[in-house]
């Protein structure tokens, strides 16, 4: 066993959890309909069999002002006991526990009732609140017992009460958001109030034999945030009132600082879980961006924190912590912290999946089962959506042969992993590596095959996952030794001059942009105190919300991002990542230009039109990241496939190469490889 500290069992002195591993709370979107729940209790089960210690649901609201959506996840009548009864005998049956998140959206909710403790209208929601009135306050801590006892009825072993992130009771635990003068609000032993009362009460419905976990924010990295004195007396308050465990929340959702994408380093945040530790006497969990199980090792064996909170990474694999007991922690399907399919999906109001797992959430539709007809399979190009492919349907048990060209599997990734804080992704092909092996895949690297061969070796399925070729836009001078592909700028064959115009402003213009604010022959800092000092923030929290002056870069080049849309810059890129490109951009200094007509490329540079006014660009070198083309040339003539030969199948960018898209493209192949 490499990981006992990690596996030892956490004694709460009622109840004792089988290891130090939470599944900590990610909203699903399965919460909020009651007809999911069946599809809800599949999911934690999934986990709870993979030996995860505690597992905390998505947020589920104590009364219709707290929803996050019209008519959301609520538990606030007997009615709804019996669907969650499914949902906890699912996690009993495999011997986890796991705790219902108790969230109050306050201002951030998507709907006409929303509350909050003064008028301030959040900026990520279109609705402005109304201030709770003191009956209303005083409703609300009843609705909170109220929801917590019926979560007991319902088999919970306890319950999380959120505190952070920016919700309810952040909204009155803060000054960015309080401006009450009564009661519940000025000094911290007011503003503190709320939350003290909601525990209290919540306690006396439950009893003591009831896990009550509060995720307290300790670092809110807004604008009149709490400084680190004021949130160890909250901390403090909360213990008497009879908090069980304390979970760590990072920044609010509104925060202009990054926190869980995959720049953030790995546990960047423990030191404030080893603060609050230090200032409590129960048990603390760190969160936020632990995805490996040596860092959450580390955390537990130095007394950083008692337990480890991951909930990206069980969408990711949810066998994570059977495999790190099995020894078998190469195998684990790492959380690459994109944020494409879960939390992009969860604020597009879409069901929350996993780009590199999409079994995630979707656990009784999308079902790897053995076959009872084995196929001959080849598969053509080693890119995520091949290596889907051919893994999930060796793991149904079909013969797989996959070929790729290169001398090594991954295709774009590989690209990608080389964009500064993307590294990440080297560790999907790690597993795909590891998954090519156990489940037996046949794999030909350094070849190219032709039509003609795959017909000849008798395959029953041909897959081309192919993948893309760059476009090349019809712009006078596009063939001037100016002219680079972004292929070539990321794989090193070629180092553009200090000033580089970018034509094309979408995934790939964005990810050349940060790669050219570097020298890749000078090695980044990976501490994070470096990526403190780039973002401004204290751990210590010594100033309000933990915010100090970012700062400021020093770029390798000057840079020019160029679309032809009129659209701001950067508006396709996902939700909640987007805009941490856009930051390190504009903060590099890199000019972002939409509505650009391109003239003509010469000797003096880019010639464009910006909104209709002639302009020159005098750069080096001109890239290009303007689209790209399916490669589809193995497929046969249309017409010519016949009806006796192999079927052939298209997916990823060899389908679909408007835009790549890692997460379809893995989508694509597994639904293909379990449909045989």
């Amino acid at each position: 066993m490499n990981y006992p500290d990690l596996l030892a069992p956490l004694d709460l002195g009622f109840t004792t959890l089988r290891n130090r591993v939470v599944m900590g709370s990610m909203h699903t979107g399965l919460e909020d309909r009651f007809w999911h729940y069946p599809k809800l209790a599949a999911y934690f089960r999934e986990r709870a069999r993979g030996g995860v210690g505690l597992i905390v649901t998505g947020g589920i609201s104590p009364n219709r002002s707290g929803w996050l959506l019209p008519f959301g996840g609520t538990l606030n009548s007997v009615l709804d006991v019996w669907n969650h009864r499914r949902v906890t005998s699912a996690v009993h049956e495999e011997g986890g526990k796991i705790l219902m998140q108790v969230l109050h959206a306050g201002r951030y909710g998507y709907q006409p009732f929303v509350v909050s403790a003064s008028g301030k209208k959040s900026p990520i929601s279109p609705f402005k609140p109304r201030p709770l009135s003191e009956s209303g306050i005083t409703s609300t801590i009843a609705d909170y017992a109220h929801c917590a006892k019926l979560a007991q009825r319902a088999g919970y072993d306890g319950v999380e009460i959120m505190g952070s992130e920016g919700y309810l009771l952040s909204q009155f635990l803060c000054r960015h958001t309080t401006d009450r003068s009564d009661r519940w609000g000025g000094a911290i032993e007011n503003r503190m109030r709320l939350a003290v009362e909601v525990v209290k009460r919540t306690r006396a419905a439950v009893g003591p034999n009831f896990i009550l976990m509060f995720r307290l924010s300790v670092l809110d990295l807004v604008e009149g945030g709490n400084t680190w004195d004021e949130i160890v007396t909250v901390a403090k308050a909360l213990e008497q009132a009879g908090v069980t465990i304390f979970n760590t929340g990072i920044g609010w959702h509104e925060a202009r600082v990054p926190t869980i994408v995959t720049s953030v380093p790995r546990a960047a945040f423990r030191a404030t879980a080893r603060q609050l530790k230090q200032a409590v006497s129960i048990p603390v969990v760190a969160s936020n961006r632990i995805n490996m199980p040596s860092d959450a090792q580390d955390i537990i064996a130095s007394g950083d924190a008692d337990m480890v909170s991951m909930a990206r990474p069980f969408l990711a694999d949810p066998q994570w912590v059977e495999k790190v007991a099995a020894g078998r922690s190469d195998e684990i399907n790492t959380c690459i912290a994109c944020n494409q399919a879960c939390l992009d999906h969860t604020f597009a109001n879409k069901r929350a999946s996993c780009l590199v797992n999409p079994r995630a959430g979707f656990e009784t539709e999308i079902v790897y089962r053995k076959t009872a007809a084995r196929q001959r399979v080849a598969i053509v190009g080693a890119g995520p959506a091949g290596l889907s492919a051919a893994t999930v349907a060796a793991e149904c048990g079909h013969e797989v042969t996959l070929f790729d060209g290169s001398d090594s599997i991954g295709g774009q990734f590989k690209l990608a992993m080389r964009v500064p804080g993307k590294e990440e992704f080297a560790q999907t092909l790690r597993y795909f590596a590891r998954r090519l092996q156990i489940t037996g895949v046949k794999l030909h690297l350094n070849q190219r095959v032709t039509r003609e061969q795959l017909l000849q070796q008798g395959f029953d399925h041909i897959v081309l996952a192919t993948g893309i070729r760059p476009r090349k836009p019809a712009i006078p001078g596009i063939d001037h030794p100016k002219v680079l592909s972004y292929i070539d700028v990321l794989q090193g064959k070629v180092t553009p001059g200090p000033r580089v115009a970018i034509i094309g402003a979408g995934g790939i213009g964005f990810d050349v942009g940060e790669f050219l604010l570097h020298d890749p022959a000078i090695a980044l800092p990976e501490t994070v105190a470096h990526w403190c000092a780039q973002w401004g923030v204290d751990l210590s929290v010594r100033t309000a919300g933990g915010l100090v002056p970012p700062v400021a870069p020093t770029p390798l080049r000057q840079i020019f991002l160029l679309q032809r849309k009129t659209t701001r810059v950067g508006a396709g890129l996902g939700k909640t990542s987007g805009w941490v490109h856009r930051a390190v951009l504009q903060r590099n200094g890199v000019q972002m230009l939409s509505g650009v007509d391109y003239q003509k490329i010469d000797d003096q540079g880019l010639h464009v039109t910006v909104n209709g006014t002639p302009r020159l660009l005098e750069v080096d070198h001109v890239v290009l990241c303007a689209g790209q083309e399916p490669l589809t040339e193995l497929l046969p003539p249309a017409g010519d496939a016949g009806s006796t030969g192999p079927k052939f199948h298209r997916i990823g960018g060899a389908a679909l190469a408007s835009e790549l898209d890692a997460k379809r493209a893995i989508r694509e192949g597994a639904l293909l490889a379990c449909s045989w």
